[in-house]
């Protein structure tokens, strides 16, 4: 096993590195108190290719493997989590759902474009009454002959008043359970699509949130994306894909802290002394380290069992449900490292312990990780 990284994977990973620093950096208080999206930030990651990183080139994506995509996401996401998240959504959910299941036209129409950052994308599967429990889909979608008519609510819903395309996930056919679930491509604008409030957030606040509304809107045949109540089966082998994606922001989230606590505690003094040097503090940036190196491996082994054609639904869950500990435990610990000023928004580590929170729920619950890791072990 080679953990070392090629010199690609190199130079990715300091362009992404620069990107955080020069471009993230500068205003990401100001953009967490004031809820602000970062589209001039969005846009320029576009312009590098961190929007279709693992999209084929002939659609304009970057072509890259899935452990270069993580290692881009962790730098982005050790300075804002909220910009990262949208790399993440993009690329996992819907350039991934695209590519992979839908047909050549939706490629040429859609993707296109999503892998350029020319447009942005969401994916719609939560509800009211559908989160963890993705099976009781309440939207639905009629069959009309050569259209669907789509009605219902999608909540918590990253990129929801940014984005240009959302697959929707809906219910066609209730007697058929999970079976009767399809995918939609629903485009803004579309008559009958609201979008509702942005949501007031703990943490990645200035990611872009909302509940959608569906009101009889009419969605063509062609948009359905693979074959009749494909849905339920396309959102769960997506989402399985998008866990990397999360698992690797919680780890750039865990190490954006560290690196944060580790320089405080060799410039903050006490009892005469850096506070590095009490053991007390010294321990807590051992421990940091130790999980922080653990969830790195278990992030690169899921996206390269993803690289290599394995099944990738266990790796993926145990990166996400462990990293997301990590970003949580470790981020409360650079509060703790800084003291006071740890609860000052300056220092930045108190943005992070908010935003480390949502890795623990959002692309599935660490409850749903650990069913799905429980399922795996015990069928083998």
């Amino acid at each position: 096993m080679d953990y070392t990284l090629t010199e690609e994977q190199k130079m990715i990973q300091q362009a992404a590195r620069d990107f955080a620093q020069n471009e993230l950096l500068p205003g990401v208080i100001e953009r967490d108190d004031a809820q602000q999206f970062p589209t001039e930030q969005v846009k320029k990651m576009g312009e590098l290719g961190f929007l279709g990183m693992m999209v084929n080139p002939k659609y304009g994506g970057s072509g890259l493997d899935t452990v270069s995509y993580a290692i881009v996401m962790e730098e982005l996401s050790k300075v804002d989590a909220s910009s990262s998240v949208v790399v993440s959504v993009n690329n996992s959910l819907v350039c991934y759902g695209i590519e992979a299941y839908g047909t050549e036209e939706q490629k040429e129409k859609y993707l296109t474009k999503l892998a350029t950052g020319e447009i942005i994308g969401a994916f719609c599967l939560s509800e009211p009454e559908a989160g963890s429990d993705a099976t009781s889909q309440k939207t639905t979608a009629i069959d009309k002959g050569d259209y669907y008519v789509l009605n219902g609510t999608k909540n918590w819903i990253t990129n929801g008043s940014t984005a240009s395309v959302y697959i929707v996930i809906a219910q066609t056919d209730k007697e058929k359970g999970h079976k009767g679930i399809n995918a939609l491509i629903v485009e803004k604008g579309a008559e009958g699509f609201e979008i509702g409030p942005k949501e007031n957030k703990l943490g990645i606040r200035g990611s872009d949130t909302h509940s959608l509304i569906f009101n009889d809107v009419k969605v063509p045949k062609e948009n359905r994306i693979g074959e009749d109540g494909f849905g339920f089966k396309f959102a769960m082998k997506t989402l399985s894909g998008g866990r990397i994606g999360i698992a690797s922001q919680a780890l750039g989230i865990a190490t954006g802290a560290y690196e944060l606590a580790k320089e405080y505690s060799n410039q903050r003094k006490s009892f005469g002394t850096e506070i590095s040097n009490h053991q007390a503090i010294a321990f807590k940036l051992a421990d940091m380290h130790t999980q922080i190196e653990a969830a790195r491996h278990l992030v690169y082994k899921a996206a390269w069992d993803k690289d290599k054609g394995h099944n990738f639904d266990l790796s993926g869950a145990m990166a996400k449900l462990y990293a997301s500990k990590v970003a949580m435990d470790t981020t409360i610990e650079a509060v703790q490292i800084h003291g006071g000023n740890g609860f000052v928004k300056e220092y930045h580590v108190e943005r992070l312990m908010r935003d480390a929170k949502i890795t623990q729920i959002y692309e599935g619950t660490s409850e749903i990780q650990k069913i799905v890791i429980s399922r795996g072990i015990l069928k083998n």
